[in-house]
């Protein structure tokens, strides 16, 4: 349970949230629903109990029983005592230290079988058997088995797996603690069509209380009760899923346009009654003023008509000509330690092509983005740039932005060259006001993902290299993104799990993954996009 009282945020001269009241019970499920930078992940990260000094809060908020939390970001390494996925997991109930613990007792116990190290042993052996030590190799792999994971990865150090793998492991430490409150940051990034429906199911099952931000609408639809939407500062809430939350939210705009037209309305009448009279006798006259009087009373409680959102529009300058061959890559191929990611890459691009690297996590995909865009070294092979080519990196990690800097300094050494030219921009992608002067490390991930769009939009690239560009963005954001990059007349090569994104970018060819195989786009290749 978390009891939310009088709470109220702001960061600089703007306000994240006005003073609100609201209690998430036992067993609700919860979707905290709102625009790319509306402030979602910061009310949730203060009902988390976080409070950055780049904020100002009023108000509190109580926890009731254990709540676990799977933010939109991964902790380096992990918080397990090894730095492995299989470690990360187990200390969602501390089974890692114990585990740890235990060997060494073991180990004395071997040595000195003392009455002392016989109790030790056996205290530590009683806890790792109520925390359910003994099933957890079973319950690990079902978990695993459910959202598409290789068990051999749960050994692998964190910090080489791709982010669809790492995520799956962040998701399974979670619902491994089996905790009364699970409150769930874009749990569904990186996930195929087959763990996102498992997951589904296992939110649907957990008896637990459930806060999610999710831009996936099905997970909404499907898994909660109960909508909190964020919007312009206000919380409001609804009762039932998503679909439910906007057919009422319409519903209520509609009501409030209806009273505001009566309202408009029944002031107009006073007004023209008022001033029909005050030129009349003092009687009318005095008549006149109750009537200013109730005309100015009617205005101050004017019912506030809920704008209509936005359509959003995204927009990049159109490139310079590049040469008509703008990249070649021979041979490339890629090694951590003994893992071969990438043998033998071999492919041509042409001016214009909208290229798609298709593979399952783990199959290379990012890592030959990175190859390409020049950020990681290939341990074999050469990737060539054609005449007049300008390269626009757009990184899975934010790896293109320097968080030591504001978003508006961000775009210092940018096309653009005054500030009103760069605030401009940045309010194209959704970042106005006050945002311009804020850190990235105090931005959503959906904000980060606006930022670093502004930074490919103030280059001169003409060859694009997009790794999961719709991560954490909200649905109208995917769609502008996709009718932006389907317009544009550059060459692009990209990585993405999201069908409408791939459907609107018309894709010329394919890379699949792990053939290392180049081909003309076929319809079919678009199922291996939800399948991955």
């Amino acid at each position: 349970m978390i009891i939310v009282k009088d709470l109220g945020i702001e960061i600089g001269a703007r306000r994240i949230l006005s003073t609100v009241s609201f209690v998430v019970g036992n067993g609700d499920k919860v979707g905290l629903v709102g625009h790319n930078g509306a402030g979602k992940s910061t009310l949730l990260s203060v009902m988390l109990g976080y409070q950055p000094e780049h904020l100002r809060i009023t108000g509190t908020v109580q926890h009731q029983g254990t709540l676990s939390h799977l933010p939109q970001e991964p902790v380096p390494g992990g918080l397990g005592v090894e730095p492995i996925g299989l470690s990360h997991v187990l200390s969602a109930r501390g089974l890692d230290t114990i585990d740890a613990e235990m060997q060494k007792a073991r180990h004395d116990l071997s040595a000195d079988p003392t009455e002392e190290t016989i109790e030790r042993f056996t205290s530590l052996e009683e806890k790792f058997r109520e925390r359910g030590g003994y099933e957890a190799e079973s319950e690990v792999a079902r978990l695993a088995a459910g959202l598409g994971l290789e068990e051999e990865l749960l050994l692998e150090d964190l910090d080489s797996l791709s982010g669809g793998q790492r995520r799956r492991i962040d998701l399974m430490r979670v619902l491994y603690e089996e905790p009364e409150t699970m409150v769930l940051d874009e749990p569904t990034n990186h996930l195929d069509k087959a763990a996102k429906r498992w997951l589904f199911e296992e939110l649907e099952r957990f008896r637990g209380t459930v806060v999610v931000i999710s831009h996936d609408l099905p997970l909404l639809d499907k898994a909660i009760t109960r909508v909190l939407a964020l919007r312009d500062g206000q919380l409001r809430e609804y009762k039932g899923n998503y679909s439910k939350f906007l057919q009422q939210e319409e519903e209520r705009r509609l009501s409030e346009e209806k009273t505001a037209g009566q309202q408009d309305e029944q002031i107009k009448k006073m007004k023209t009654l008022a001033d029909g009279m005050r030129g009349q006798t003092a009687s009318r006259a005095r008549v006149a003023k109750v009537l200013d009087r109730k005309v100015e009373k009617l205005e101050d409680n004017r019912i506030e008509v809920t704008k209509k959102e936005r359509k959003v529009v995204f927009k990049l300058p159109q490139p310079p000509r590049s040469g008509d061959i703008p990249m070649t890559v021979e041979h490339v191929g890629v090694k951590y330690d003994k893992l071969e990611v990438l043998r033998d890459m071999n492919f041509i691009t042409r001016r214009g092509d909208r290229i798609v690297i298709v593979g399952k996590n783990g199959a290379g995909k990012s890592s030959l983005l990175r190859c390409l865009a020049g950020t990681q070294k290939a341990q074999t092979g050469v990737v060539k740039f054609g005449a007049n080519v300008t390269v626009g990196y757009f990184a899975q990690e934010s790896e293109q932005i320097d968080f030591s800097k504001s978003v508006l300094d961000n775009l210092e050494n940018a096309t653009v060259v005054t500030e009103v030219e760069r605030r401009a921009l940045l309010g194209a992608f959704g970042l106005k006001g006050s945002a311009a002067h804020q850190m990235p490390g105090t931005l959503s991930g959906g904000e980060r993902a606006k930022l670093a769009l502004a930074l490919l939009a103030s280059s001169d690239a003409n060859l694009l290299l997009l790794d999961e560009p719709t991560n954490n963005l909200d649905p109208a954001s995917v769609e502008a993104l996709g009718v932006m990059m389907g317009q544009w007349k550059g060459t692009i090569v990209a990585v993405s799990h999201e069908r409408p994104f791939v459907e609107a970018l018309k894709p010329t060819h394919a890379v699949l993954l792990p053939e290392e195989y180049f081909d003309l786009w076929r319809d079919d290749y678009m199922e291996l996009i939800e399948q991955r």
